[in-house]
């Protein structure tokens, strides 16, 4: 099975000038996007509390985590992001995805629109 990757915009605001693009790993098995510290900080992204997340080895790490605003071919959504560290992976999370109303297409492996979300 092949991997999915976007190109998508953040910025810290929804009207923030200061906006930056990533190509990332699409990443539905994280709840979060997971984007460089620094990155985040020269956007202004702010950690509003640490959490902890348990990796695929199983151990738990702690990580500072943050609200920003995600952008994709017009739509823009808040999510929230984890403040990755040296050796972490970048990711776009589910969060993220339906924020935006997307889906990855099981078959082409490809992001599309959702043709609607869970309601219940």
């Amino acid at each position: 099975m092949g991997e999915t990757r976007i190109r998508v915009r953040f910025r810290a605001l929804p009207t923030s000038p200061a906006s930056q693009e990533l190509d990332l790993l699409v990443d539905t098995g994280a709840a979060y996007s997971w984007l460089p510290r620094r990155f985040l900080e020269e956007l202004g992204v702010k950690p509003v509390r640490r959490g902890r997340f348990k990796t695929i080895k199983g151990e738990v790490i702690v990580r500072d985590v943050g609200y920003a605003f995600v952008e994709y071919e017009g739509e823009i959504a808040p999510t929230v992001v984890v403040f990755a560290e040296e050796g972490d992976e970048s990711v776009l999370g589910l969060h993220a995805l339906e924020s935006l109303g997307l889906e990855v297409d099981p078959v082409t492996r490809q992001v599309r629109r959702s043709e609607a979300l869970i309601a219940l």
